[in-house]
């Protein structure tokens, strides 16, 4: 961990939420102290109400019960636009979506948007889509997507977003799980210039249900499908022109969406999200973690088939009023600096990324930012897994110039909204730390049987005082969510998450606490060894899982992707092993390094651990379910690299 600090740049707004750190931790205190005043306020600063609530809070951490905003009224689509229409900013820009293909582009002024979505909605209708009806949406990354969530929304229906890189099997259970009563989904999507088929898995998923919802079909890449009479239709043909469906009247705990998570063992779980805490904690984030504005265009590069593309590319930028970029397309088509040439040419303000984007653009050399006018951002943002301190410098120094903010956030599909994070012109930045709970959120490190947690000592990072955004339940099963998350540690929500404080308060996300490898009786967390493979000179990219030794118990495997210049022989290998030596000690030297070009991903950008583990080991014989990954020939390629490391096995 490294102790250096990089000193935020002065605010430029004279209303930032936090502008100091006095100012956090003067509201950090009056939020603990006061709940129930601190997120009343909130609620009614950032939101606006048909009713207000009766009681702000009525929550146990012990028996995993939370209520919010009990009594008020309110509906997600009217907060996202049509305040913003009413308050004259309808001819203002909400929405800017590029393809991946170079031409294509399309904008929404927020009147444009309120009429898409008014339209939607009128179409659901008239497929008898009621208040808590079950609506699935499997869509590539298209303006419809959007529109059909913010629909569901208006009409009070509970959106499920499903991935369009799962597969039909992945589908079918998410349908049967959820009973849905319509399925949104397009003929096919482009992907690295080809055209990939989308309407066929809905078919294949549909085959194997019991259920038999209507299929609604956007027409986007124009490819042959096959279209099943009275249960098939066109988007394009079904939609109502003009309609005027006024919003639904939403209860503040009315279900808003679910959203389904895939755990290490077990079938998917359908995380349940309601809408007056949710929207409550979404603005509120949007508010102190990025300072969103009007006028900013804001872009999170986020699929919405993940809680990211959720509160951050749809409900937050709309709630606060802002634009919002959607892109379709992978950052490396056709060239490497497509991300870059968006920011150039929409004049992006805000950029939120994946390290692992992060990671493998930096690999391709600082030559492809260069070409492209960034100077329009002015401020950037990493989520989703631990950023190694060499790839945030990375980003900070290329692509924000070394001259703005960057956001390390930490945060779950069940927490609904950022948890930890630095407040952009108020925090000292660590390079790879995520910083410090924002205001309202009280995080601790714990470890069993009750043991005092020494500064920088692992522990499971739990969190102790509800929040509106917080889940409130997994949907059909309330015993597996209070055992999952709240029966470790009494009064405290488990976040299966392992982290370090260090001398100055500071948090440093180790990653899944069940990704810790016992060697020799030494527990190390992947994601720090990770870290200090990533710092050296040559390494793009690393990914450690632990495999079976017979006398250590667990020994560590280390995947390395090179930058380009470097080659993965003998002394690659010796230069890596006497840096891991150096810089954390003997005992975290893996064992084997197989160098590789790919790590096998979801198009999200998430490494398949999973995979690399069976890999590893050599058990290969039933990978499971490899529909999530972006790339299946990466598989194929790993196995034989590891042959050619172990021909005898």
């Amino acid at each position: 961990m490294t102790k250096e600090l990089i000193y935020p740049p002065k605010a430029p707004y004279k209303d930032v939420y936090v502008s100091d750190m006095e100012a956090y931790r003067q509201l950090q205190k009056e939020a603990l102290a006061n709940p129930e005043t601190y997120w009343a306020n909130r609620a009614e600063e950032l939101l606006t109400w048909y009713k207000k609530w009766h009681t702000v809070m009525n929550c146990d951490m012990k028996t995993a019960h939370f209520e919010w905003f009990l009594g008020g009224e309110l509906n997600a689509s009217y907060n996202c636009l049509d305040r913003h229409v009413e308050n004259g900013q309808g001819d203002k820009i909400a929405l800017i979506w590029q393809g991946e293909q170079l031409n294509a582009r399309k904008t929404f002024t927020y009147k444009e948007l309120l009429q898409e979505v008014k339209n939607c909605a009128a179409m659901l209708q008239k497929h008898k889509v009621e208040k808590q009806d079950v609506v699935l949406i499997y869509m590539p990354m298209i303006p419809e997507a959007l529109i059909a969530m913010l629909a569901c929304a208006r009409l009070g229906a509970i959106h499920v977003v499903v991935f369009s890189g799962f597969s039909a099997n992945s589908l079918r259970d998410r349908l049967q799980d959820s009973g849905a009563k319509v399925i949104f989904t397009a003929d096919g999507l482009f992907r690295n210039g080809r055209i990939l088929s989308l309407k066929s898995n809905v078919d294949d998923a549909l085959l194997q249900c019991e259920i038999m919802p209507h299929v609604i079909v956007v027409q986007h890449t124009h490819s042959e499908i096959d279209i099943f009479q009275n249960r098939d239709f066109w988007w394009h043909e079904e939609i109502s022109s003009d309609a005027n469906v006024p919003p639904e009247k939403m209860a503040a705990e009315d279900i808003l969406f679910m959203l389904y998570t895939s755990g290490s063992t077990g079938k998917p779980k359908g995380v349940v999200h309601t809408t007056g805490g949710y929207l409550t904690f979404t603005a509120h984030t949007m508010n102190c973690v990025f300072d969103l504005r009007p006028e900013d265009i804001y872009w999170c590069t986020a699929d919405i088939g993940w809680i990211t593309g959720h509160t951050y590319l749809t409900y937050g930028p709309l709630l606060m009023g802002s634009t919002t970029v959607v892109f379709e397309g992978v950052p490396t088509w056709p060239e490497p600096n497509r991300y870059w040439k968006i920011i150039e040419a929409e004049r992006a303000t805000i950029f939120y990324t994946a390290p692992t984007v992060i990671r493998s653009l930096l690999r391709l050399g600082d030559e492809w930012p260069a070409s492209c006018d960034l100077s329009s951002l002015r401020l950037l943002g990493s989520v989703g897994e631990p950023i190694n301190s060499d790839a945030w410098m990375w980003y900070y120094k290329h692509i924000g110039n070394s001259r703005i903010p960057v956001v390390d956030t930490w945060w779950q599909t069940e927490c609904g909204g950022i948890m930890i994070s630095g407040m952009p012109y108020a925090t000292p930045m660590k390079p790879g730390s995520a910083s410090l709970p924002i205001p309202g959120i009280q995080v601790k490190l714990s470890k069993s049987f009750g043991e005092t947690v020494e500064q920088n000592e692992d522990a499971n990072l739990t969190i102790t005082a509800p929040w509106p955004g917080i889940m409130r339940g997994l949907f059909k099963d309330s015993e597996r969510f209070k055992s999952a998350y709240f029966s470790h540690f009494e009064g405290e929500y488990l976040s299966g998450d392992g982290a370090k404080q260090d001398e100055d308060g500071y948090y440093w996300i180790l990653g899944r606490m069940d990704d810790v490898i016992n060697v020799s009786g030494h527990r190390l967390g992947t994601a720090e060894i990770e870290s200090v493979l990533a710092a050296h000179k040559a390494v793009a990219e690393a990914a450690v899982v632990g495999v079976p030794h017979a006398i250590k118990g667990e020994a560590l495997y280390a995947y390395i992707t090179l930058k380009s210049g470097f080659v993965g022989d003998e002394e690659m290998r010796t230069s890596l092993k006497k840096w891991v030596r150096t810089e954390s000690g003997s005992i975290s030297v893996p064992d084997t390094f197989q160098f590789t070009e790919n790590l096998p991903k979801t198009r999200s950008g998430k490494t398949l651990r999973r995979i690399l583990r069976k890999i590893a080991t050599g058990d290969v014989g039933d990978l499971g379910d490899t529909s999530a990954i972006a790339d299946p020939t990466t598989i194929i390629t790993l196995i034989e690299e590891r042959k050619e490391l172990f021909p005898s096995k």
